[in-house]
Order: structure tokens, then C-alpha cells, then sequence
């Protein structure tokens, strides 16, 4: 199992609304996300729009391809782009993945 964590930057007069957001995520894309091995996702904001991601995986590279190539993924990412900062393209496609360095089990 892979852990990765990844960097965004929302917009900070955008945050509220990113927040609002991602309390009503389409059932469709939490079920993509779950088929395509995407597990214990979280999504952590700082109140100046850093945007820290977590997630457990098999395999992160066939998991973001998988949900790359599903219909939702391209209409949730479409709508979620105008909230970051510094980003050519899809959020899926600008994450910054961080290097682990420790884990305690």
C-alpha cells in the first residue's frame, strides 16, 4: 500500500465556497474515487488556502489514470480548477506529491 500526500493552493477568496463544496461531493465522484482504489482520501485547508491531500492506494499512478479516464472525474475537475492558484490544467494533474520521510506504524 502506498501513502501519498499532496500540495494545492486554493484561492483565498475562493475558500469558503471550496470548503461548501466539498461538503456535498457528488455521490458519482465518491464512488469513482472508491472503484479506482482511491481509500482513506482526506483533504486538509489552511485558512491561507494551502490544501493538503491524503490518500491510501495499491498502486497511486493506475489510480490517478483510472480516474482520469472516468466521465465525473472530467466535469468535477472542470468545476474545481478557477479554485486554485498556480495551476495549468486539471487539479488532479497539479498536485505536488510529497516525499514520506516517517511513518510510525
Amino acid at each position: 500500500m502506498q501513502r501519498v500526500c499532496f500540495l494545492l493552493k486554493v484561492r483565498p477568496d475562493r475558500l469558503d465556497e471550496y470548503r461548501e463544496r466539498h461538503t456535498a461531493v457528488w455521490p458519482q465522484m465518491l464512488d469513482a474515487l472508491r472503484e479506482t482504489g482511491w481509500r482513506n482520501y482526506s483533504l486538509f485547508l489552511r485558512d491561507d488556502g494551502l490544501l493538503v491531500g491524503y490518500l491510501e492506494t495499491d498502486d497511486f499512478k493506475a489510480a490517478r489514470e483510472a480516474m482520469a479516464a472516468t466521465e465525473v472525474n472530467a466535469r468535477w475537475q472542470a468545476e474545481m480548477a478557477p479554485f486554485f492558484e498556480d495551476l495549468d490544467g486539471r487539479p488532479d494533474e497539479g498536485m505536488v506529491a510529497l516525499t514520506e520521510v516517517f511513518h510510525l506504524d
